[in-house]
């Protein structure tokens, strides 16, 4: 950990003398279904729901400082030119943090998200757990580090 920690100051340090920092600003997770959901989010997670576009085509969380979105498949061709597959899973997991990891994955499964792995104390001290949401994402629910 303390290894880690010296990386990340050192990255850091180099990174402002190059005079620019990259923010995450935003998770865009496309879906077949943004009102779906923003539901199951608020419900699984207790997220709130920051906007949604009346076209019900675009959404966001409150998450804090990264927002976390959801956009339908239909805007994704719209914006890029490449059509959405229906169904298709997403090849990336997003994660939260909390003081009850067990609570949180219990709410989880309890409001429709599938378990793929029960809260196990990884060997780093921090505890971890999978689900996957309703349209195929992997949601990482863990502890602080």
């Amino acid at each position: 950990m303390f290894y880690s920690w010296i990386l990340q100051t050192l990255y850091s340090i180099r990174t402002k003398k190059r005079g620019r920092k990259m923010k995450l600003n935003y998770v865009i997770i496309y879906v077949d279904d943004v009102v779906k959901a923003t539901d199951f989010y608020a419900k699984a997670f207790g997220l709130p729901l920051k906007f949604i576009h009346e076209s019900m085509m675009y959404a966001e969380m409150d998450t804090g400082e990264t927002i976390l979105s959801f956009a339908h498949n239909d805007m994704l061709t719209m914006n890029i030119g490449v059509e959405a597959h229906k169904g298709q899973k997403n090849c990336f997991e997003i994660a939260f943090s909390t003081s009850d990891v067990q609570k949180d994955f219990d709410k989880a499964i309890l409001n429709g998200a599938k378990e793929i792995k029960k809260p196990d104390l990884k060997p780093w001290g921090q505890t971890v757990a999978y689900v996957e949401d309703l349209f195929g994402t992997i949601v990482e629910i863990c502890s602080p580090l």
